[in-house]
């Protein structure tokens, strides 16, 4: 039991480093600069969508550290 707590938490943790990846990467995929009045916006897709592959899977190992953490033992 005390071995499923462990890897619940080291599950939950790991999805919070990956979620802070995720975000990272969806928010500095795109920049905008203004010249002369005019606003160009760039874009990188496949950083963007690495990003929310990084997002997808903290969700999933949030979820499974979670099921973990709150599964109760066969004693």
């Amino acid at each position: 039991m005390q071995t499923n707590k462990i890897l619940g938490i080291i599950l939950v943790i790991a999805s919070l480093t990956l979620g802070y990846f995720g975000i990272n990467k969806v928010s500095d995929s795109s920049a905008e600069v203004k010249v002369l009045g005019i606003e160009i916006d760039a874009s990188n897709k496949s950083e963007k969508q690495e990003g929310f592959i990084y997002l997808g899977l903290a969700i999933l190992l949030f979820a499974g550290g979670i099921k973990m953490l709150t599964k109760k033992g066969t004693e």
